[in-house]
């Protein structure tokens, strides 16, 4: 018993030293102080916007901090108690004792996973956009599958979701669709879903009954507010108006209100039919705009342009970061972490919160070497 409390107080505590040490302990709670302060400053309420920004960062630093806090002082107190255990003999109390030290463990890991949501953009809301690749109408179909995995896994989680463009498919699924996702670290969990996805079942469209394979990609990027800046030359901007297809009724067949933007130096395209007005579409997709060219700035800055160039690739064989199996047997696997689970509908329908946190802990490892590797 003793060995085992030793054990997980080993694993909590290596979890609570990256997690000072990502915080950088002393400087966060000078800043939490500061944004202890502005909160209670009447005059930042008269800038709404700005005084939700500070709450959001007030309550994030002030969780992480305090959980910390909780976290080394819920070791010692089990600590303490599996010693006063055993000194007496207390089987029973030992038992419970160890059992709170790996309830602390499972924070801990938690906790260290969450921490890797702290970058620039990560506390942002953003953009889905999924796009169907090789395989036809299977892959049409299957672009919709995507989609509301994403929409699925946005409403279990209280998300609001908003449909931002969609371009049907000829016979079933669609081409093309966005959607801006709105919550507490939205981008930072779903930028672990960027890449091509691939679906291997047998085609409903067809009639030989043979296994189909066919792609998809997603792309994720932040919303971004103004106070971000994003330079775009009018110059660089190819402008495109369209009429909407799907929901409007007459309108959408007499009026252009789809607005598309291409953005020549990167090749970058966005479009916009959410609203009936091109003015408001318009806008729209210029916020897009502005923030597909900060998330491609993000990543130069984070040396993984890789993750970047995999949504502009061809959307098919070898470019896979998840497979989907529906037959012969029932299979998603992550080819990035190895992650497997034997029920792709309840995938399918938004359990995706294994796969995310699976990637994340792969760059929370990573960190863990490097400081592991520092530290020698």
């Amino acid at each position: 018993m003793r060995a085992d409390a030793e054990a997980l107080h080993e694993q909590i505590a290596a979890s609570v030293t990256l997690l000072r040490r990502h915080l950088d302990w002393d400087v966060a709670k000078r800043r939490l102080d500061e944004l202890n302060a502005r909160a209670e400053d009447p005059a930042l309420w008269n800038d709404a916007a700005a005084a939700q920004s500070v709450m959001r960062e007030r309550n994030r630093l002030a969780d992480q901090i305090e959980g910390v806090v909780r976290l080394e002082a819920g070791v010692r107190d089990a600590m303490e108690l599996v010693e006063l255990a055993e000194a007496e003999g207390d089987a029973a109390t030992a038992d419970a004792a160890v059992a709170d030290l790996s309830a602390l463990a499972e924070e801990a890991k938690r906790r260290e996973i969450e921490s890797l949501l702290s970058g620039e953009a990560d506390g942002l809301d953003c953009y889905v956009e999924v796009n169907a690749g090789t395989g036809g109408t299977d892959a049409q179909d299957f672009a919709q599958m995507l989609l509301r995995m994403y929409t699925r896994w946005a409403e279990q989680h209280g998300y609001k979701v908003t449909l931002t463009e969609e371009s049907e498919g000829e016979e079933a699924g669609i081409k093309s669709a966005t959607i801006q996702v709105s919550g507490p670290s939205a981008y930072g969990w779903l930028k672990t879903e960027m890449g091509v996805h691939r679906l291997v079942r047998i085609s409903p469209f067809g009639g030989n009954d043979k296994r189909q394979t066919s792609f998809a990609s997603v792309y994720v990027y932040p919303v971004i507010d103004d106070r971000i800046e994003v330079e775009i030359n009018p110059a660089d901007l190819k402008t495109d108006t369209f009429r909407a297809s799907g929901a409007g009724g007459q309108h959408v067949n007499k009026t252009e209100s789809g607005v598309r933007f291409t953005h020549i130096p990167t090749g970058i395209v966005v479009a916009s039919t959410q609203d009936r007005s091109q003015h408001r579409n318009r806008a729209i997709a210029m916020d897009m705009l502005r923030a597909r060219l900060y998330e491609l700035e993000l990543r130069k800055r984070e040396e993984v342009s890789a993750a970047t160039e995999a949504g502009k690739t061809d959307i098919g064989w070898g470019h896979q970061i998840r497979n989907y199996v529906l037959q012969p047997y029932q299979l998603v696997k992550d080819l990035r972490t190895g992650l497997e689970k034997g029920n792709p509908a309840a995938v399918l329908d938004g359990d995706l919160d294994e796969f995310m946190a699976a990637a994340l802990a792969a760059r929370a490892g990573a960190t863990r070497s490097e400081a592991s590797a520092s530290a020698v």
